[in-house]
């Protein structure tokens, strides 16, 4: 599997992977968040020109998973991320997510961010295990406000949400100067 940008051409295609990444929550009891339409081409094709649009792709290069995001009062905030369920629990979203986190370091984002079920076996309790944490109300950024507010408008508290929050370790992919370098 590999990632890449999203392409015009798999516009489509993620709005199919999300449809299908939705069904498992009718065995939930939550079918209208299984009816709930994908984004529309538009606002696919927004994150995409942006440069904030990923799929993971399989070997012949067909998407399978993807992941769109906004920079969000210094972070990286997930807006999205789906993997088809035939190709669910190989990793395929813990390496979307793990690429966008090598993105936001390259462009100086602190976190990864994202709003999540609290009680959804694959949403808060599986993000948790990739090193997010539930932030309190006290932690949450304007911007998060605003994103629960407009999920609230849209009938997503019907069913209890969390906002989450992943640092980004700086691990020195800018290297400290040494005596030598900087004597030249």
């Amino acid at each position: 599997m590999r990632i890449r940008t999203a392409r015009r051409t798999d516009l489509p295609l993620l709005q199919d992977i999300e449809r299908a990444a939705g069904e498992p929550f009718r065995t939930l009891g939550m079918s209208s968040i299984a009816d709930d339409e994908p984004p529309p081409l538009a606002l696919l094709d927004e994150y995409r020109r942006a440069g904030r649009a990923w799929v993971a792709a399989d070997p012949d290069d067909h998407p399978v998973g993807y992941l769109i995001a906004d920079p969000v009062d210094g972070a990286a905030h997930i807006e999205q991320v789906s993997v088809h369920p035939s190709a669910a629990r190989r990793g395929v979203g813990s390496t979307l997510i793990d690429h966008l986190a090598g993105w936001a370091g390259e462009r100086g984002l602190g976190a990864l961010t994202l709003t999540t079920f609290s009680h959804v076996p694959w949403n808060a309790p599986y993000y948790a295990r990739l090193g997010f944490r539930t932030l309190d109300e006290a932690e949450l950024t304007d911007g998060l406000r605003k994103i629960r507010a407009q999920e609230a408008e849209h009938g997503l508290d019907h069913w209890p949400r969390v906002c989450m929050r992943r640092e980004i370790p700086h691990t020195g992919h800018l290297r400290q100067l040494t005596g030598a370098d900087r004597q030249q």
